[in-house]
Formats: structure tokens, C-alpha cells, sequence
């Protein structure tokens, strides 16, 4: 049977990529070798934020007498993995529903590029199928970076989905990297009672943020009774004895730490291997696929998205990759009456949900300097805000940047309570070239956290009144 589009890999670039397809009016398939929903829904982003929930609510408990509250409380690791995998679970049948509602037809099974125009799937019990389409999108995503010196065991040295799943609570663990997924599982483990020791190559944890961000998060780690070590290197590992020792090379001179478990979270690494690229001729560079900016592949009838591709890897920036994607497709068909914008990798929003919550978007201060622009930094600290107080979360700050010759919103970077659902403001802002004056001139609801978006543009132009 011959479809229009076939996507392979259904995760937040795949799945959508077909939704859209599909309303377009293609004739769509899809092609997933695991679970519906891909590393996302089932391995990364949802269950990951139901693990960071348990933690919250047990953060809660621990404090509840600063809140007035009498309360006492232990926690269950086993029921805490059982009730992130039964969320992950339910969004993954949410998308089999999606699926079937948009008359998708789903592949169970590997994918790997046979011909123009054909994928051969391997199914679970090794008979295959080719699946023919005009159109193919390769969107098979990526997994758990591994290092020489970091081999990673599934036992001591684990990847992220194996820390999702560990049988028993480790009574400590090393984790290796400060981007998001290492900071985020090492607040996790922190609040779950696990001695948590964080090392990162770089001079500062979650290095692609702002410095005041940085160093806002390595102060309140610290705070948390997590050992953070920056400017260090895992020069080895020794798991011979009952737990693992890492030989880490700091500026000081080498330390030998012990833990009963390594968490490897060093990065991403694309899923290219074995899907039939070499044959296809599609062109790869650095262990992706090189794409145009409507992710076309050097082969015609070739598409890529997602993590597979340059660019960040994030799930809400897949499926926008898999709409662009898709509508140009149309648009060159005429099923779709004007060409898609490019997307600007600029005005991305990125989001950490360790506590406190990071969100940030646009230019940091160093970045904005180095392109060039004279610039009016905003900082308002989440002490002098009523919601925070009252929410018994004063951690933090909201910082902005302007370029000071044109009021243009550069960028925004946030540490703190709820602060990731704050981000969308600025992105919006940005896209519509609002400027500072039209932004304070916009009410804001008192009491939130949001209203500390417009303080911090007060303080920047030397209007301030909370603070």
C-alpha cells in the first residue's frame, strides 16, 4: 500500500509530523519500533516531570511546619517509578488515540530506508514488510550520549532511562553533566534521600544558561545538600567492588569519588545508525543529517527532523520542525496555499524543571555584548514578589535584556518558582517585535510570578517600584 508521507519514529516530531500530514490531506503512515509517543513520552520529558512531582511533594512534606502544617511522611521509591511509568503509559496511549483519530496507519516495528520511495520494517518477530511513500521523514530521534570513559553497564554506570526505572533507591550517585537532564535527576535523587554529587567539565552547571543563572543553581544545589563539582573530568572508572569509583581530574588535582551508581548525562547522540542513509545518499555531518531550512535531506523525497538534525534538541522544537516540515511538503503539492517561515532557532525556549525551575530564551548578557549590542539588563529577585512569598518560594530571579537603541526585547532568563510556564510570554513578545514600552505598558495580574517579567523591564529602564 503506498502512502503520500511516512514518517519513521513517532515521537513529539514524528507523531506530529503525521497529525499534520494527515489534516493536509495526505495519506499518512507512521513507523515506531518501540512505544507511541517515542523517548518523550515514555522515556524522557512526561515521566521524567511525574519522577520531579513525587520529589516536589515530598519537598513539601519535609517543610510543611513552614507553612503551618503538622505533617510526617516517608516515601515509597517503588510506588514513586510505578506512578511516573503509569503517566508515561497513559500519554502513550493518548497517542495511538491520535493515531486512529486522524487515520494514521502505524507500523510496529524497525524502519530502514530500502529505496527511493520504500522502508523496510522488521517487525518484533523478524518478518519484514516494505512500506512504500513518496514522501519519507526521518524522525528516529535520539538516545543517551556514551563517553570512552563512561561506558555505560545499565547496572552502575546508567543513561537516563535506566535511572527512571532503577529496582532500588541508590544510597548515593554521582551524576555526570549539569544540562538538563543531570541537573533535573539530581534534584530528584537529592529530595528522595540520596547523597548526590554532580560533576561538570565545564567552569559552571547548566553552561548554555546566563551566568547569574548558573550561579544561581549552583548556590541553591548547594544549599540542598548537593556537592557540585565544576571544572572536573571523569578520567575513569572502576566498577569492580560493590559500588563504582570515579577518577576525577579537577583543577586542583585528581579526587577519587564512590557512589553506588553513575549517571551518565553527558549529552544526546543522534539515532542514524542502520536506517538506510548510506544507501539513500543522504548526507550526514557530525553525526546528523544535514537538512535545509525546510528539512529536506541531500537525497529529494528524503525529509529529517528532531534530534536527528542540527539544532537543539527538544521535543517542541521536533514538532515544530515536523509542521514546517510537512507544510512545505504541501505547499509544493498545492494542498497548502503559502510556503511556511523558517524556523528561528533564536527565539527557542529552553526549560530545566529541577527546583528552582529554569526558563530562558533569546540572548544571554555575554551574547548580546558579542553581537554587538549596547544593552539594558533587568533584574528583579523573586524575594520582592508577593506570589513568591506567599508561596513560600523566594529562590530566584526574573532578568531581561534589551538592546538600548531600539527597545528590542534580546532576551530572558529566569530562575525560580513556576518560572517555565512564564517563558511563552517573552517568545510571543519577541515574535511579534514587541518592545519594552509596549510590554509595561500591558497589565500584568497581581499577585503572580508572571508580573515579575514586567518589574524586571522596570528596573532595566530605571522604573522600578517593587524594588
Amino acid at each position: 500500500m503506498a502512502y503520500d508521507v511516512l514518517v519513521i519514529g513517532s515521537g513529539p516530531g514524528g507523531y506530529v509530523a503525521a497529525i499534520r500530514a494527515s489534516q493536509l490531506g495526505f495519506k499518512t503512515a507512521i513507523i515506531e519500533k518501540e512505544s507511541l509517543g517515542g523517548i518523550c513520552l515514555n522515556w524522557g520529558c512526561i515521566p521524567t516531570k511525574a519522577l520531579l512531582k513525587s520529589a516536589q511533594v515530598m519537598e513539601y512534606i519535609k517543610h510543611a511546619k513552614d507553612y503551618g502544617i503538622e505533617a510526617t511522611g516517608t516515601h515509597n521509591f517503588e510506588a514513586v517509578i510505578k506512578r511516573s511509568r503509569g503517566v508515561a503509559d497513559k500519554m502513550s496511549k493518548g497517542v495511538q488515540f491520535l493515531m486512529r483519530k486522524n487515520k494514521i496507519d502505524v507500523f510496529m516495528g524497525f524502519g530502514k530506508i530500502k529505496a527511493k520511495g520504500q522502508v523496510e520494517v522488521t517487525k518484533a518477530d523478524g518478518s519484514k514488510e516494505v512500506v512504500e511513500a513518496k514522501h519519507i521523514i526521518i524522525a528516529t530521534g535520539g538516545r543517551s550520549r556514551e563517553l570512552p570513559n563512561l561506558k555505560q553497564d545499565g547496572k552502575k554506570v546508567i543513561g537516563y532511562r535506566e535511572a527512571m526505572v532503577l529496582p532500588q533507591q541508590p544510597k548515593s550517585m554521582i551524576v555526570v553533566g549539569s544540562g538538563a537532564i543531570g541537573v533535573e535527576f539530581a534534584y530528584f535523587y537529592n529530595s528522595m534521600g540520596t547523597k548526590v554529587t554532580v560533576v561538570e567539565f565545564m567552569p559552571r552547571v547548566v553552561p548554555v544558561e546566563d551566568d547569574d543563572i548558573s550561579k544561581e543553581l549552583e548556590k541553591q544545589y548547594k544549599k540542598q545538600g548537593i556537592e557540585v563539582m565544576t571544572n572536573a573530568n571523569v578520567e575513569s572508572l572502576d566498577t569492580s567492588g560493590n559500588g563504582v569509583k570515579a577518577k576525577v581530574k579537577t583543577a586542583t588535582g585528581e579526587v577519587t569519588l564512590e557512589a553506588d551508581v553513575v549517571l551518565s548525562a553527558v549529552g544526546v547522540s543522534a539515532n542514524i545508525e542502520g536506517i538506510g542513509l548510506e544507501e539513500a545518499g543522504v548526507k550526514t555531518d557530525k553525526g546528523r543529517i544535514v537538512v535545509d531550512k525546510f528539512y529536506q535531506t541531500s537525497t529529494p523525497g528524503f525529509y529529517a527532523i528532531g534530534d536527528c538534525v542540527p539544532g537543539q534538541a527538544l521535543a517542541h522544537v521536533a514538532s515544530k520542525e515536523g509542521i514546517i516540515c510537512v507544510e512545505n511538503i504541501a505547499y509544493g503539492e498545492k494542498k497548502y496555499n503559502h510556503q511556511p517561515e523558517g524556523l528561528d532557532y533564536n527565539n527557542i525556549p529552553g526549560c530545566t524543571y529541577c527546583v528552582p525551575e529554569i526558563a530562558s530564551v533569546g540572548f544571554t548578557e555575554k551574547a548580546a555584548k558579542e553581537a554587538g549590542y549596547e544593552i539594558k539588563v533587568g533584574k528583579f529577585p523573586l524575594s520582592a514578589s508577593g506570589k513568591a512569598s506567599a508561596a513560600g518560594a523566594t529562590e530566584g530571579f526574573v532578568k531581561v535584556i534589551f538592546d538600548a537603541k531600539y527597545g528590542e526585547w534580546l532576551g530572558t532568563h529566569m530562575i525560580g518558582y513556576n518560572v517555565t510556564e512564564l517563558i511563552a510570554e517573552t517568545v510571543t513578545a519577541r515574535k511579534l517585535e514587541t518592545t519594552y514600552h509596549e510590554v509595561l505598558n500591558s497589565v500584568h495580574p497581581h499577585p503572580t510570578i508572571s508580573e515579575s517579567i514586567k518589574d524586571a523591564i522596570e528596573v532595566a529602564y530605571g522604573e522600578a517600584i517593587h524594588l
